[in-house]
């Protein structure tokens, strides 16, 4: 990719705090923050939708107070709102949001993993908040977390089947599945499943999914009806079908965005992962022929559009953004769905959204519940959907529209990357750890570790343009590298953070050199004398004219953060402004052989590139983008996040 990582850099005085740095998605109407963001409280400002309504929730439900069961009880409700503070904090690694989803879950978990107000009666609906449980155990490690997760799973596995080996619903619902089932389940287990290493798991999340596709279509318009009774005993079965009535929106919007999360997680190799692909292109495909021509919404019972008394909803309308533009970003749905996720997005603001006099957001239009049977007894039809109350702020509506902010705030480059592939070395840097429940699995510099440690943040960054992450766990091959358009190696092992390292060897070097002159874009990230490999590393690097040197630099003496600031200049196709960087104990680098440093602190050279043939190579002294300093939690005024967006930008090729 010619240009990536080009240019001189261009010296400037030493740039302001970039907080309100933005790029202008115009079609929008939204300002899109290059910088985090969090509630007024903490002294910033949230720029797009998506975090001012964190923002407000923040301020309005401390701790997830706005529970719709009531103060103190585990319920969906709350863990879909926690679901839409989630994903705003992965897109924009907002300050406090974390901690909010923390504060909300212990409520609930306490030290020996039990879950105080969980409902034990058999109902999907409380499986789902153990998503935000299981996020606060991949960041924190604690095994609490585990344990509550652990439990959770094993309610799963008692949960009644109908006779195909679908859940019930709940208890009281016998042989019956709800498309509401698919959201508070699957995605739950899929990351339990890819967390804890459960492969048996995989199966049966897609045959729940899959039972719905196959069962509860309406023939005319393909989209699926809420309910399906196998054994056609609810008075409000189709006798022949078993099916409800009705199509309801937020039935529909719960079993895509299911499929949007679970696809996050489901091993691409595994013989059912195109099938569910196949069943989200379908069921969107139905969802767009189903969006209201003229205001770009969606009806609360979508087979009745423009009939007396049907209204659109802002619930459904919300999903049904949130899983047309995550599946394009995915790459698994057209990229003409981006188009119909941003006009019912903007839609979306102008219809259901107020501001008031002190910057707080109200959600306007969500209808309260939707149900079949029970007592009262609900017949599941036209009038029946019509006849539940519609709230403001419920939620269920606004966990759903942060999860559409998310995404929309990301529309603008989703696609860019489609069929690029950025490639995470796990060979020579291969550390592993236990978890909590005692499995081993990778860790340090991996796109699947939520951990400090991690680059899941700095994986994220790449997936903003559509990107595919992969994970090479083998010494790097020609065969294997030229599926790749990005590589990245960071701080290979040493004997002291690896009994048994895989040093770089002349045949690696070669293999990756000559894909480097090809066209590749090679990412180096070293590290101090004491916490990675030299030698062998170099055998690479001297190639490449980028020679680290084996020294401690920068180092930090908590809580003194000032000998770890590196003043960033602005860098044409890298770096759009100057700042203020954080690199704790570094080594250097010394160049050679046309390549080029572009930063330099104190005499020592901090960041270098190299163009070799076709291809560029960056190399940095430091790890750099770990999610301690790219998540918003600690160090924020560092702008680990935006450089990681910036890096990650170049490297495909698209330098922001």
């Amino acid at each position: 990719m010619q240009g990536v990582l080009d240019g001189e850099p261009v010296m400037e005085s030493h740039r302001m705090i970039r907080l309100a740095a933005a790029a202008i998605i115009s079609s929008l109407g939204l300002v899109v923050a290059a910088a985090a963001q969090t509630a007024p409280a903490s002294g910033h400002v949230p720029t797009t939708p998506g975090q001012k309504m964190a923002a407000t929730v923040i301020a309005k439900w401390p701790a997830g107070s706005s529970s719709m069961e009531g103060p103190g009880k585990w319920a969906y409700e709350e863990g879909v709102l926690l679901d839409g503070i989630a994903a705003e904090w992965h897109a924009n690694a907002t300050p406090g949001d974390f901690a909010y989803i923390k504060a909300s879950v212990d409520k609930y978990v306490g030290e020996d993993g039990g879950i105080r107000g969980y409902n034990d009666q058999h109902t999907l609906d409380d499986i789902e908040m153990g998503r935000a449980d299981l996020l606060v155990y991949r960041v924190t490690q604690q095994a609490k977390y585990a344990k509550a997760a652990e439990f959770l799973h094993e309610r799963l596995a008692a949960q009644p089947r109908n006779a195909s080996g679908g859940y019930w619903h709940k208890q009281v619902y016998p042989n019956q599945m709800w498309l509401d089932g698919a959201y508070m389940a699957e995605p739950f287990r899929a990351a339990y499943a890819a967390t804890f290493q459960q492969k048996a798991d995989w199966d049966d999340i897609a045959k729940q999914l899959l039972l719905m596709d196959q069962h509860m279509r309406d023939v005319k318009t393909g989209l699926l009806r809420h309910g399906w009774d196998e054994s056609k005993a609810m008075p409000w079965a189709d006798k022949n079908t078993g099916l409800s009535p009705e199509v309801w929106a937020r039935a529909m919007g719960w079993y895509g965005m299911a499929l949007v999360d679970v696809l996050d997680w489901f091993p691409k190799d595994h013989p059912q992962h195109a099938a569910l692909v196949a069943a989200l292109e379908r069921n969107m495909a139905a969802v767009v022929k189903a969006q209201d021509p003229a205001s770009g919404l969606w009806w609360q019972v979508m087979t009745h559009p423009g009939e007396q008394g049907n209204y659109f909803e802002a619930s459904g309308s919300c999903m049904f953004t949130y899983a047309l533009a995550k599946g394009v970003r995915q790459g698994y749905l057209p990229v003409a769905d981006e188009a119909v996720a941003r006009r019912a997005w903007d839609a979306i603001n102008a219809k259901f959204i107020t501001t008031d006099a002190d910057g707080m957001e109200t959600l306007h239009g969500t209808v309260r519940v939707g149900g079949l049977g029970g007592k009262p007894y609900r017949s599941g039809d036209y009038a029946y959907y019509l006849s539940e109350k519609v709230v403001d702020n419920d939620s269920k509506g606004v966990g759903a529209y942060m999860l559409a902010a998310s995404e929309m705030e990301q529309a603008s480059t989703a696609t860019l990357a489609r069929g690029m592939t950025v490639l995470m070395d796990a060979w020579f840097n291969s550390q592993t750890r236990q978890t909590a429940l005692g499995q081993t699995e990778l860790f340090h510099y991996k796109w699947n570790d939520d951990s400090n440690n991690g680059y899941s943040f700095f994986g994220r960054a790449f997936r903003r343009y559509g990107a595919t992450l992969a994970t090479l766990p083998t010494a790097p091959t020609a065969a294997k590298l030229a599926q790749a358009q990005v590589y990245i190696i960071a701080s290979p092992d040493n004997p002291s953070k690896n009994p048994h390292p895989h040093y770089m060897d002349k045949a690696s070097a070669d293999a990756i050199v000559a894909w480097v002159r090809n066209g590749g874009n090679l990412l180096l990230f070293s590290n101090d004398r004491d916490n990675t490999d030299f030698d062998h590393f170099n055998i690479l690097a001297d190639q490449l004219g980028v020679h680290f040197n084996p020294v401690l630099s920068h180092h930090v003496v908590e809580p003194d953060h000032s000998t770890g600031e590196v003043a960033i200049p602005a860098i044409p196709g890298l770096f759009p402004e100057a700042f203020t960087a954080y690199m704790k104990d570094t080594s250097t680098i010394t160049v050679s052989k046309g390549a080029k440093a572009i930063v330099t602190d104190h005499g020592d050279v901090m960041i270098a590139v190299a163009h070799v043939g076709k291809g560029r190579v960056l190399a940095v002294v430091d790890p750099w983008f770990y999610n301690e300093y790219a998540d918003g939690r600690k160090m924020g005024r560092y702008h680990g996040f935006e450089a990681a967006e910036d890096v990650a930008a170049a490297a495909l090729g698209f330098p922001r």
